[in-house]
C-alpha cells in the first residue's frame, strides 16, 4: 500500500494537471452551446459504437438458444401447415377425422453424424424428455434426412438416408408414381428410385417426394430431382438416379415428424403378419 501512496505521489503534477484539463473541458462544454452539442454528438456516437458493439458479442453468443427457439416456433408452424394441407387434399369427401393422420413436429439440432460410412446415422439433441420416440422421420426444409432409429432421455439417434439399409417411400411429382428412395453407398448427393416400373416415363429435372403411403413421413416432403434415368439389369423397372436436395455435409437443424397413428398401423401390420419395409 505504501508504495501504491509513493507512486501516486510522483504522479502528483500529471494528476493534478488532467483533473484541472478535465475540470475544463467540462466549464467550456456546460458554457458554450456550440462545444457543447458537439460534445454531446460525439459522446453519443462513442456510446452507441461500444453499446453496438456489446449487442453484437452478447448476440453472438446468444445465436444458439434462439435459433433453439425459432427451430421450435417453426416446428410448431410446420405442424399446422401439414394438417391443412391435409384438410384441403381430402376437402372433396367427407371423411371421419380419424382418418386423417395428423402430425406432431419436434425441432432439434444435428450434435454429430457420421458421412463416410456405409451405414451412416445422426445424433440429435433432442430424447424422451422432448418428446422423441423410436420411428420419426427427420427432415429439414431442403429435404428428408433420415429415422430415428434408438432415443435416450436427452438425446437420439437416426439412421441417415445415407444408409444401405435404409429405404423411404417416395413418388415422382408430376406422375404420381412410387418407389423407393435408397442410397447405393457411393456419392452422398445420389441416391436411387427403385421399383419404377419401365413403362414410366420419368425426365431429369423432375421432382421427387415423399409418398405419404408410408407411416414415417407425410406427403409432400421434398426428397430431391431426378438426375438420369437408364434401363436397369432388371428388365421390369428403371435405373433412375436422384440428386438429393439436402445437403448431409451442411446439416445444422433438423426437424422430427412423428405419426400419431403409427403405433395402430405397426399393430394392424402385426396381426396381418405383414413386414413394414419403411
Amino acid at each position: 500500500m505504501l508504495r501504491i501512496f509513493e507512486f501516486l505521489y510522483k504522479l502528483r503534477a500529471f494528476l493534478l494537471f488532467v483533473l484541472l484539463e478535465i475540470i475544463a473541458i467540462w466549464m467550456v462544454v456546460r458554457n458554450n452551446s456550440p462545444q457543447g452539442a458537439a460534445f454531446f454528438n460525439s459522446s453519443m456516437a462513442i456510446s452507441g459504437s461500444l453499446l453496438k458493439t456489446q449487442s453484437d458479442i452478447t448476440g453472438f453468443f446468444s445465436l444458439s438458444e434462439e435459433n433453439d427457439e425459432l427451430s421450435t416456433q417453426n416446428a410448431r408452424l410446420l405442424k399446422e401447415l401439414i394438417g391443412q394441407n391435409s384438410m384441403d387434399s381430402v376437402s372433396y369427401a367427407p371423411l371421419d377425422s380419424s382418418f386423417k393422420a395428423s402430425f406432431e413436429i419436434i425441432g432439434g439440432k444435428i450434435v454429430g453424424q457420421t458421412l463416410r460410412l456405409a451405414q451412416n446415422h445422426i445424433t440429435i439433441n433432442r430424447g424422451a424428455d422432448d418428446g422423441v420416440t423410436e420411428g420419426m422421420g427427420i427432415f429439414t426444409q431442403n429435404g428428408a434426412v433420415g429415422r430415428i432409429k434408438e432415443v435416450s432421455k436427452n438425446f437420439s439417434v437416426g439412421i441417415s438416408l445415407l444408409n444401405t439399409g435404409l429405404l423411404v417411400s417416395s413418388k415422382i411429382k408430376s406422375s404420381d408414381v412410387f418407389g423407393s428412395i435408397n442410397w447405393d453407398g457411393k456419392d452422398t448427393q445420389v441416391a436411387k428410385m427403385l421399383y419404377v416400373p419401365r413403362h414410366v416415363t420419368p425426365s431429369p429435372g423432375d421432382t421427387v417426394i415423399t409418398s405419404g403411403y408410408n407411416a414415417v413421413f407425410p406427403e409432400g416432403i421434398l426428397i430431391g430431382t431426378i438426375k438420369s434415368v437408364n434401363p436397369s439389369e432388371n428388365q421390369n423397372y428403371l435405373d433412375i438416379s436422384v440428386q438429393l436436395s439436402a445437403d448431409f455435409s451442411k446439416l445444422n437443424y433438423v426437424y422430427l415428424v412423428r405419426n400419431t397413428s403409427i403405433e395402430e398401423r405397426d399393430s394392424l401390420y402385426q396381426q396381418a403378419e405383414i413386414s413394414d419395409e419403411y
